[in-house]
């Protein structure tokens, strides 16, 4: 049985990169356990399916296998890992267009053209990606308790008790907690130094976890570590 060093999720980043960067196999587990959730709501407002998501996935964790030795700010890695499956998303969706004649005269497209201001979409798009990349520095316990008050319908606090562990009357506390943990990571410190992009609430971080978003426009991929 392998060793439980990181399956409390406490790692900080910083210590994932260093023992990846050295073959690690159970930093690199984390940080993919960590930071898939971010990977897969990029996929998820770029509408891909499941297997294109896959296939983006795959291939922003091969990029990093490539780039970990250039890490010069492990806090930037979120912002890397977001910005390359958005890169990927949209060659892939270029890809797709090139195979796939359309119509430009056919309804079905018109009927899908989204109107809505480019700016607020940019600031709800940044809003969830700091969401889920400040998620993913929570201890696991926390983590796993947001995602189950995230589910749609509701799970009943018996249930979610049952699976954390946490006793039905301590499970409010604990989402506080959780929540003010997430407010001071640094992710969501550096995204609501602009006070105007809203607060971070149970309501936008089950948005984050669970709700897909219209596309996003396309962004250059900066160097690791890169602000």
């Amino acid at each position: 049985m392998a060793p439980p060093a990181l399956s409390t999720g406490s790692a900080s980043i910083g210590s994932l990169v260093r023992e990846a960067r050295c073959g690690d196999h159970d930093a690199w587990d984390e940080l993919v356990q960590r930071y898939s959730p971010l990977l897969t709501g990029v996929c998820f407002r770029l509408r891909l399916s499941t297997p294109e998501a896959e296939d983006v996935a795959q291939a922003v964790w091969l990029r990093l296998v490539e780039h970990i030795a250039e890490i010069r700010e492990p806090e930037g890695l979120p912002s890397w890992l977001a910005t390359t499956a958005r890169r990927e998303g949209f060659r892939l969706m270029a890809a797709r267009r090139r195979t796939v004649p359309h119509d430009p005269a056919d309804s079905k497209l018109l009927n899908h053209a989204t109107y809505e201001n480019p700016d607020e979409e940019l600031i709800r798009s940044e809003r969830r990606d700091a969401l889920l990349s400040g998620f993913a520095e929570l201890p696991l316990r926390q983590r796993m308790l947001l995602q189950l008050l995230s589910e749609d319908p509701p799970l009943a606090y018996a249930d979610i008790s049952a699976r954390t562990g946490i006793p039905i009357g301590s499970i409010g506390p604990t989402r506080a907690r959780a929540l003010e943990r997430l407010r001071r990571t640094e992710p969501i410190r550096r995204h609501l130094s602009d006070v105007s992009r809203g607060p971070v609430s149970s309501r936008n971080v089950a948005h984050a976890l669970q709700h897909p978003a219209p596309p996003e426009a396309n962004a250059a991929s900066p160097e690791i570590g890169d602000r």
